[in-house]
């Protein structure tokens, strides 16, 4: 069975590999789920898993598989599975649980150990195979409604944790109600983050370096946030002109952006980090300022990684009626498929060099 791997710690060595084909019977206790992979999205964390910024192969392999965004049908089920059956879409969630408390409850995303398990990025294969098995509790049953939608819900789920979580947080206020939201990035988890802030009725100014018209701009403006070019308008400009967000999501893989960010924020605001940066970038920041308005203003940091279950049936929900309020308008996302695992290359290659490839995926088979 052929996948897509890397060596990690060596720089640039996606190649391709080869896997036993798995089984049902591979998951104990009758809760295996056989899923044929139909299409599976790459981003930044491939690329810099192949840069060598981060990643381990699991246990008694020298490399690992890539690929955290699965979109498959499921082939064959255990007798202990009752909530997919052959035929259906799914997806999977990416991070398995290690043995804290919070690993045990679902909810390894918030794991307290140092040692995480994530599929295609730390520890255990990823997606980017032609068939995966996978214990029941992690797999996700799509709509055939969504199924042109496909690769997004992983990337959704970690917008929706992001939003969800800011609200949860902030009941330490008794009463919040966020008008405005900044949104750092116009990625896929910042225009992903956009739609989950529109859909829950926040004016939303999503910034970004491209000056429009673009594809981006045009997505932003379609679900009605304002793009802003940081060409035109610099930070601190747009916050003198609109006021400070009361919500900001950083979606934007620069630590400087995550930073300078903290500036933006209103008193009683929260500024949720979603980025994973492998650099040993350094900047400046004006930390006596920042200190004392971050204190007087009850203002809180917090970082959001991954997503557990509840996040990736959140994220199908946000996508479903993001379909109805905003028609057509998701699926431009998906900018650049890939024909074929063989064409590994041309993966990274728009990974790397394609500033037009704002979403790849892989389309492994098709179904």
């Amino acid at each position: 069975m052929r996948a897509v791997a890397v060596y990690p710690g060596k720089p640039s060595s996606v190649h391709l590999a080869d896997l036993p084909k798995p089984r049902v019977e591979d998951i104990a206790g009758g809760r295996g789920v056989l899923v044929r992979v139909l299409k599976v999205g790459v981003d930044a964390t491939d690329r810099e898993i192949n840069e060598a910024k981060y990643g381990a192969p699991p246990p008694g392999y020298d490399f690992l598989v890539l690929g955290h965004e699965s979109f498959g049908i499921v082939e064959a089920v255990g007798p202990s599975v009752n909530h997919v059956k052959p035929g259906d879409y799914v997806t999977a969630t990416v991070r398995r649980p290690g043995g804290s408390i919070y690993d045990q409850i679902g909810t390894s995303d918030m794991t307290s150990e140092e040692v995480y398990y994530e599929r295609g990025i730390n520890l255990l294969h990823g997606f980017l195979t032609e068939y995966y098995v996978d214990d029941a509790e992690f797999i996700v049953r799509m709509p055939h409604g969504l199924a042109h939608l496909h690769v997004l819900v992983e990337p959704m789920s970690c917008a929706a944790k992001a939003v969800q979580q800011a609200f949860e947080v902030q009941r330490r206020l008794r009463v919040w109600r966020p008008n405005r939201a900044y949104v750092m990035g116009a990625g896929q988890i910042g225009l992903l983050s956009t739609l989950a802030l529109r859909l829950r009725g926040l004016e939303v100014y999503t910034l970004a370096r491209g000056a429009p018209p673009s594809l981006k701009s045009e997505i932003v403006e379609s679900l009605g946030a304002r793009y802003v070019s940081t060409q035109d308008t610099s930070l601190e400009q747009l916050s003198s002109k609109v006021g400070k967000a009361d919500l900001i999501i950083d979606a934007t893989g620069s630590s400087a952006v995550a930073f300078g960010s903290m500036q933006l924020l209103g008193h009683n605001g929260v500024l949720v980090w979603t980025s994973v940066t492998g650099g040993r970038q350094h900047v400046e920041v004006p930390s006596d300022k920042v200190n004392l308005d971050w204190v007087l203003g009850n203002k809180l940091l917090l970082g959001s990684v991954n997503a557990n279950r509840e996040h990736f049936e959140m994220a199908i929900k946000d996508l479903a009626l993001g379909e109805v309020t905003y028609p057509g308008v998701i699926e431009r996302i998906l900018t650049t498929p890939i024909r074929g695992l063989d064409k590994y290359e041309d993966m990274m290659h728009a990974l790397v060099d394609d500033p037009q490839a704002l979403k790849v995926f892989v389309e492994v088979a098709a179904g």
